[in-house]
């Protein structure tokens, strides 16, 4: 198999801790025989030569704002050209708040986590939905941020968290749901990934959101 490359961009909100989770996704990617790029600057996503000759982008850029000059090379690779986008948490599904674009493309939006960071809760993987990216793999317990996201109904739902946790108070307590937490979608050509873990490295890191980034990765660059 040849090589492929991945551009990951990283920066916004230094709490989700972009760099360390930057360069904990290039070793995953290198570990798959990826060629990376990994940039801190935004402008890179608005160099179309090397936007349009990656296989997979990878955004981990909470909040901030993105130009229309930034934005448009990653809308025609992804749509047009057919190139994988993928990513977690805030880094990529709370990025860029006033870009609508951006959040049709990724599939959703960040708009709560009742209980903040240290919240025990449970990931349960949609098995009645198989997939390659958690073929064999289990439901798993998370101690993190419990994302409550604003979703696209077309996403593909391969995993689920359930809202509201017994002790957690807020307005959304009387609105029990599963919420997605790891799917996959289509934009235009291109297929797009996202897990909500990672408010911590460290949560990534565990063995199961782990395997859940790699396989991502790879599903979204059409391995």
């Amino acid at each position: 198999m040849s090589r492929r490359n991945a551009l990951i961009v990283w920066g916004g909100w230094e709490g989700h801790e972009p760099e360390i989770v930057a360069h904990f996704f290039a070793d995953i990617l290198k570990s798959q025989d990826f060629d990376v790029t990994v940039s801190s600057n935004l402008d890179s996503f608005a160099n179309e030569s090397l936007v349009f000759s990656q296989h997979l982008l990878v955004p981990v850029y909470t909040m901030s704002k993105i130009t229309s000059e930034q934005f448009e090379p990653i809308r025609k690779a992804v749509a047009e050209l057919g190139i994988g986008i993928a990513g977690c948490h805030g880094g990529m599904c709370d990025a860029f708040r006033e870009n609508t674009e951006w959040q049709f493309m990724t599939g959703s939006q960040w708009v709560a986590h009742p209980g903040n960071d240290g919240v025990h809760y449970s990931v349960n993987i949609n098995t009645s939905n198989p997939h390659p990216i958690t073929d064999g793999l289990s439901d798993f317990e998370v101690v993190s941020e419990q994302y409550y996201l604003h979703v696209d109904p077309g996403v593909n739902v391969l995993a689920t968290t359930d809202f509201p946790l017994p002790g957690v108070d807020g307005p959304h307590t009387d609105n029990p749901c599963k919420m997605p937490q790891v799917y996959t979608k289509k934009y235009g050509k291109g297929r797009v990934f996202y897990n909500a873990l990672g408010h911590r490295a460290k949560v990534l890191m565990a063995d199961t959101p782990r395997e859940l980034m790699r396989r991502g990765f790879l599903w979204a660059a059409k391995e």
